[in-house]
């Protein structure tokens, strides 16, 4: 019989610590073996029980989560989901979280907490089986650029090159709120437009955008229904919406919808992808990262056969190697690369094949 992952859970809130017990314990292949108030109790615990998940609320007594994360990732590296508060406060304490080396995220409700949390278990489940699988990796400083990309310079742009203007188009799950920090911040201020599907929580996607436009050359910012898709600026889709690929007059715009999720996911890599095979064709490049499941897969064959060139994040430097590996089994991956290399790739692909002078 399969092994169950064993999951420790802590909250400071006992009603929190009881509905993630009865979560976790309603299938036979997880297991929740302790919970803890806060981490001075849960430091024994995960010492004596080596759990294989931990989920860890930011707010706490005695020490907070983020510290705590800090001291468990330099000690003894664990995966681990962070819950957080629906706020902006507690949205850019998750992103921290993330950068220390928490694997996800799980959206505590502002309001009617039970209802709320039990109406996303099964997503709370497979965030904790995706967990279980995930490589735990050393934290990078947010403020070094990689080396291999410092010299890339584009040329100044006054307005989109109108129907032949490239599009990079990137979609990422697990893990990717790091993979697309070192993929964005070698960009150049005149990169072509980026479309960006990365799941994550409702609440969180404009704090995490925001985050990243603070650290790269290029404009970063969560996509606005309409808005004209420019080069220099990165879209990312907002967590309550799919985000497509769409035409208005000669411009290209984004265009959301809060249509049924695709693949169990709003915003779907699946969606954005498809939306650019039609539109975009041969004039788009695609990257897909680090993600759990097959999101993605069937839409990055689509750009494939419309004349996109695409690339997939080799399984070395993934936390979780679910969405390359089904984009690439699928057939729709050109290249498979370390993630370091992705961007200075996507660049001189674009010097060779853009039609544009980009000098590397």
């Amino acid at each position: 019989m399969k092994k169950k992952i064993r999951v420790i859970v802590i909250d400071d809130s006992a009603l929190m610590r009881n509905l993630l017990t009865e979560i976790i314990n309603e299938t036979t292949d997880l297991e929740c073996i302790a919970t803890a108030p806060d981490p001075i109790i849960a430091r024994e615990k995960i010492r004596q029980l080596n759990p294989d998940v931990i989920t860890l609320d930011i707010e706490m007594p005695k020490m907070d989560g983020l510290e705590f994360l800090e001291r468990l990732m330099r000690l003894k590296p664990t995966p681990v989901i962070m819950i957080s508060s629906l706020t902006e406060q507690g949205s850019e304490a998750a992103l921290r979280a993330l950068e220390l080396g928490a694997v996800d995220i799980i959206a505590k409700p502002k309001l009617d907490i039970v209802r709320g949390i039990q109406g996303y278990a099964d997503d709370i489940r497979e965030k904790i089986r995706c967990a279980a699988e995930a490589k735990v990796k050393p934290m990078f400083s947010s403020n070094v650029m990689p080396n291999n990309s410092a010299d890339v310079v584009l040329p100044k742009v006054s307005r989109p090159i109108l129907k032949t203007e490239k599009l990079i188009i990137v979609g990422a799950s697990t893990g990717g709120t790091e993979a697309l920090k070192e993929f964005l911040m070698p960009m150049p201020p005149d990169a072509p437009a980026i479309l960006i599907a990365q799941h994550m929580p409702e609440m969180f996607t404009k704090s995490f955008a925001n985050r990243l436009n603070s650290l790269c050359s290029i404009t970063v910012k969560e996509a606005e229904h309409g808005e004209r898709v420019l080069p220099g600026h990165a879209y990312i889709a907002p967590g309550h919406s799919h985000l497509m690929l769409g035409v208005s007059g000669a411009n290209y715009v984004c265009h959301l919808s809060q249509g049924e999720p695709v693949n169990r996911h709003r915003p779907s890599v699946d969606v954005l992808f498809r939306s650019v095979a039609n539109l975009a064709g041969k004039n788009a490049i695609g990257v897909i990262l680090t993600g759990m499941g097959k999101d993605g897969a069937v839409g990055m064959l689509e750009m494939k056969q419309a004349g996109a060139y695409n690339y997939a994040q080799d399984e070395a430097s993934c936390v979780v190697f679910g969405m390359p590996k089904e984009a690439i089994a699928l057939g729709g991956v050109h290249e498979t690369l370390p993630l370091k290399d992705i961007s200075t790739r996507v660049l001189a692909f674009l010097t060779l094949h853009g039609g544009r002078n980009v000098r590397i």
